[in-house]
């Protein structure tokens, strides 16, 4: 991880959450993304502290299990995310068990939200403090 920016920050931040974990190059990458661009964000490691139900019911909500889920999670082989489209409480307590069957990074900022790399969406939202 970079080093951390300073307390202070020159100009209004935007409050930027990143939720992921230490070993995922794609939560690194988005670290390392806003922090090229002086923007510090709060993050948190899913795996030392697991997503609140809560938090995860409010992903789920706005990108669906889906598009919440790696593709490539256990489920094709018959695990427990087997099945067309798995319930909530399933999808819930799967994530808690593993983090890593999410599509990593989780990225909030305000009200949008997003899930995987993004960059485009990043910098779109950056763009659009920068008019406001």
């Amino acid at each position: 991880m970079p080093a951390p920016l300073g307390k202070t920050p020159t100009k209004k931040m935007p409050k930027i959450d990143v939720l992921g974990t230490d070993d995922s190059p794609s939560t690194r990458a988005a670290v390392r993304f806003f922090r090229e661009r002086r923007i510090v964000v709060r993050y948190v490691d899913l795996r030392k502290r697991p997503i609140d139900a809560a938090e995860l019911r409010g992903f789920m909500d706005r990108l669906g299990a889906g598009g919440l889920l790696e593709q490539a999670s256990p489920g094709a082989d018959g695990g427990p995310g087997a099945g067309a489209a798995p319930d909530r409480g399933s999808v819930l307590a799967m994530v808690r068990a593993d983090p890593a069957l999410l599509r990593l990074p989780l990225v909030r900022h305000g009200e949008y939200l997003t899930a995987g790399p993004a960059e485009a969406t990043w910098t779109e939202w950056l763009a659009r403090g920068k008019r406001g």
